[in-house]
């Protein structure tokens, strides 16, 4: 459910931050999927998946936001509509 919200997020904003905020929405999804498929195995394998989960979700979050700062400097708004500006 809570990945079927972020999903709906990302595809119906188009506000940057917003759609940074559903990807953390989706990947928390998948790692409860994991903490709780480790729980019903009785099996430590998705805790340490969960682990590596969050460790993405850190590197995403730096490298995004650096991303949205420099695209804030150039555009004042946080459409992702102008985005397709920047290319050339």
């Amino acid at each position: 459910m809570l990945f079927t919200l972020g999903l709906i997020g990302l595809l119906t904003r188009r506000n940057l931050i917003f759609t940074l905020m559903s990807v953390e929405v989706m990947l928390n999804a998948s790692g409860l999927a994991f903490v709780a498929g480790s729980y019903q195995w009785g099996r430590p394998d998705g805790q340490i998946m969960f682990l590596f989960i969050l460790a993405m979700a850190a590197a995403e979050v730096s490298v995004g936001l650096a991303l949205f700062l420099q695209f804030h400097r150039r555009h004042p708004a946080l459409d992702s509509d102008t985005a397709s500006e920047m290319r050339g």
